[in-house]
């Protein structure tokens, strides 16, 4: 029987969680609180532990580095457990090595789920641990080496220039040098060109935690199409010059960028591939799945967005796109009040995207 450290406060809290937890088939030991909570990790050596943010003597994010700092507890899976949404509290219990990160209130399936994936993922990484050979020495890094993205971000808070942006502005132009790169704080931005016949062609939408901006990372280009918001925006930016030079002193941030350079390439092509070849209801089924994606956080939200934004990603004209939604909404696949779209069949519209 696998056995979670609930490490929670709230007493109610605590208890009903911990039923759930043991009739869902799991030994339960509780802590009251960080401090406790951290003794009873090293002396039970639980299998996951689920853990709350807020909460005296030690916080949950006290918890997690004491535990990621003793070799006996720092491979246990660790999930927060919190009412704190914000993106920044998200990101920041993410970097310092959290597994996972649920908000109150939470789903009893999204809770299990949670655990049953991250105690698997923990058996897998223990496997390849021991069946690997460890290096006899690991070359000692400087702490203040930005490693990842999410170290990135972090650094474009602490230190980058905030921008507010009103809806259907631009924030740069195609021709623009490249003066900044940014990180959206929150908000929607299309990236487009215009064609010889003057379409508006969309050809990237970034979403809220993206970055966008750059051009190459060897010298100031300028920007090969133009960057709009959807409805309001908040940037934050650093400037390319000094952007250049993070990548230049983090070799390891400068792999996951190749990385993220080369998903987004691969992304393109298979749009290009979509546009090529795809029948007019796949496209305009895909691109809705696209919006809902990178705008909503729930699917089923409704899209607010212009027909003809939706037209130019999908690549077909929009009088094209506005009768093919006509024939979804007879469908029942989705609805259409007024600019807004709403998916009422999510199965039946991946089924035809």
């Amino acid at each position: 029987m696998k056995q979670i450290l609930l490490i929670e406060d709230d007493i109610t809290l605590r208890e009903n969680t911990a039923e759930i937890l043991e009739l869902s088939g799991y030994k339960i030991e509780t802590a009251a609180n960080g401090k406790i909570g951290v003794e009873k990790a090293k002396e039970v050596l639980p299998d996951i532990i689920v853990c709350d943010i807020m909460m005296p003597e030690l916080d949950g994010y006290g918890v997690l580095e004491a535990m990621s700092k003793d070799k006996t507890t720092k491979y246990i899976p660790f999930i927060f457990l919190s009412a704190k949404t914000e993106r920044q509290d998200v990101r920041k219990g993410m970097d310092l090595g959290a597994d996972d990160y649920i908000t109150k209130p939470f789903a009893e399936d999204e809770l299990i789920s949670a655990i049953e994936s991250r105690i698997a993922k923990a058996a897998i990484l223990k496997e390849e641990r021991e069946q690997s050979i460890h290096k006899a020495s690991v070359e000692s890094e400087d702490d203040d080496e930005i490693k990842t993205l999410n170290g990135l971000k972090n650094y474009f808070d602490d230190n980058g220039t905030v921008f507010n942006f009103s809806k259907n502005t631009v924030v740069y132009r195609e021709q623009d040098h490249a003066n900044y790169i940014y990180l959206i704080n929150k908000g929607t931005v299309k990236c487009h060109q215009i064609d010889e016949q003057g379409k508006e062609l969309v050809t990237t939408i970034y979403k809220e935690d993206d970055l966008f901006g750059y051009t190459t990372f060897t010298s100031n280009n300028p920007h090969k199409e133009t960057a709009t918001t959807i409805g309001e925006v908040e940037l934050t930016g650093i400037s390319a010059k000094h952007f250049n030079q993070i990548l230049n002193e983090n070799h390891k941030l400068a792999i996951e960028i190749i990385q993220l350079l080369s998903d987004n390439i691969s992304n393109m092509k298979n749009q290009l591939l979509e546009m090529a070849y795809s029948s007019v209801s796949k496209k305009t089924a895909s691109t809705i799945l696209k919006f809902a994606e990178k705008i909503n956080r729930k699917p089923e939200d409704p899209i607010k967005i212009s027909r003809s934004d939706l037209a130019s990603v999908a690549g077909i004209a929009t009088e094209t796109l506005i009768r093919t939604l006509t024939s979804f909404k007879r469908d029942g696949i989705i609805k259409i009040e007024g600019r807004n779209i709403k998916i009422v069949d999510i199965e039946e519209l991946k089924r035809i995207g």
